[in-house]
């Protein structure tokens, strides 16, 4: 029953670590590199038929050049809510609008932008490795509260959750240093 429970605590363990570093992979695809993406877009809302719903149910996207994004609404009387939501958004993108889609040309970031926005995906990568950490010691916790378990088998447990910790506090390194790479790309 105690290596049940033993392995029940790593499997949690791993399944929340597993899901830390997917969300910092999803944070990451949020900030612009100067390429065109819908993923920037995966967090602005409008104001569409009374409700506020998220960009990508009212349109959709498409990237017909590498710095150029293609808004096409699902229904063209959200076109404005579109527009002045992109407007709003502090992207530094400037909407063109025909009457029927909306074109987004992404500029060439600056150095300095680059630079900011480094250090903005190193904040989320810390973010992520302080999530990977705080399920560690919560599992810690938990393999000390269970019943009926030696001292060698949680000690074994406890090997475990830190090479499960490391690897995945790799995989958000890795995936930091394949963002900040694309952020610096010129």
């Amino acid at each position: 029953m105690s290596d049940e429970e033993i392995e029940l605590v790593l499997l949690d363990a791993g399944e929340k670590m597993e899901a830390a570093v997917a969300h910092a992979r999803r944070e990451f695809s949020t900030v612009r590199t100067g390429r065109a993406s819908s993923a920037l877009f995966e967090r602005l809302t409008v104001e569409a038929y009374g409700v506020e719903m998220k960009l990508q149910e009212v349109a959709s996207f498409s990237v017909p050049e590498a710095r150029q994004l293609i808004v096409t609404p699902h229904d063209i009387g959200n076109l404005d809510v579109i527009e002045k939501a992109i407007m709003n958004s502090n992207m530094g993108l400037s909407p063109s609008n025909d009457g029927r889609i909306i074109r987004l040309n992404f500029p060439m970031l600056t150095e300095e932008r680059r630079r900011d926005l480094a250090k903005v995906v190193g904040g989320m990568a810390e973010e992520a490795k302080q999530r990977v950490n705080g399920v560690r010691r919560q599992a810690r916790k938990e393999l000390d509260e269970l019943d009926g378990v030696s001292e060698d088998d949680v000690r074994g447990a406890e090997i475990a959750l830190d090479s499960m910790k490391d690897e995945f506090i790799g995989m958000i390194d890795v995936a930091q240093a394949q963002k900040e790479e694309e952020l610096l790309e010129v």
